[in-house]
């Protein structure tokens, strides 16, 4: 159920959604987003909820939220891409909670991930500072040392072509800004390619020094899919997922900013 039509935002307190898994280290990222969007916005109510495997729901948080008196929130999706769980699950969460009875106005913000063809610096910013780190970990950027020549996007995967689109936009970009540096994406599941796919194409244009940037927001079972594939075939550096790195926090205020009311929610609420 796609909501087509917009209205401008309201302010209010932020419901950050994310997909969910049974993988605690996931719970604990999301848990560190929220903190980090905490400190970046003292003052505003910032709750976490889950499409998935996990609790509290959106509707549930959204109904409490108002019991508690809040006239008004914005629900931000903790996801990277506009595939099924934007187009469907969020949706049907607002309806969930509209259909038990939630009246109040409930603004919907983007996805972190590239929006009509833009990608946002933060999120750059953000995949190459978890590279670069990674990559003095493990000694490849340092005084003396060969850098990487080749990168590999490790991203979950998805049918969905338009947002695979988006994948490709921030490798591309991604690229430009390591300098040109060739980036390959890699998917975990329903899409092509694997891990080690991208890491032997890199090969294949020459590259030797491969690192691993992951376009995850949370570990889990689809990024250790995609990364332990790029090992295997030879990546010598693996960077975390983004989690609670600070431009994420930053990204998910400059969203609420452009979040945006359903019109047909709005028809539902009257």
């Amino acid at each position: 159920m796609t909501l087509h039509l917009w209205l401008p935002a309201a302010p209010g307190p932020l419901v950050l959604v994310a997909h969910g898994s049974r993988d605690p280290r996931a719970a604990r990222a999301n848990a560190a987003l929220v903190d980090a969007v905490r400190r970046a916005r003292p003052g505003t109510p910032v709750r976490l909820a889950f499409l998935d495997h996990s609790g509290p729901r959106p509707a549930e948080t959204l109904l409490a939220l108002e019991a508690a008196g809040e006239k008004r929130a914005t629900l931000v999706p903790l996801l990277l891409t506009s595939a099924y769980h934007v187009r469907v699950d969020v949706p049907a969460a607002l309806m969930d909670a509209r259909a038990a009875g939630l009246r109040m106005p409930v603004a919907v913000a983007d996805v972190l991930g590239p929006v009509s063809g833009v990608t946002e610096p933060l999120l750059l910013s953000a995949l190459r500072r978890r590279l670069a780190a990674a990559s003095t970990a493990a000694g490849v950027w340092a005084p003396g040392v060969v850098p990487l020549d080749g990168v590999v996007l490790a991203a979950a995967g998805t049918r969905d072509d338009a947002a695979r689109s988006t994948v490709e936009t921030v490798a591309g970009n991604l690229s430009t800004a390591l300098g040109g540096v060739p980036c390959q994406v890699a998917y975990a599941s329903a899409a092509k390619p694997t891990g080690d796919e991208a890491v032997a194409a890199l090969r294949a244009g020459g590259a030797r020094h491969i690192g691993v940037a992951s376009y995850f927001l949370a570990p889990g079972l689809l990024h250790e899919t995609v990364v332990t594939a790029a090992r295997r075939a030879g990546a010598a550096v693996v960077a975390e997922p983004l989690g609670g790195a600070p431009e994420l926090a930053r990204l998910v205020l400059a969203r609420t900013a452009t979040a945006r009311e359903p019109i047909c929610d709005l028809a539902k609420a009257a």
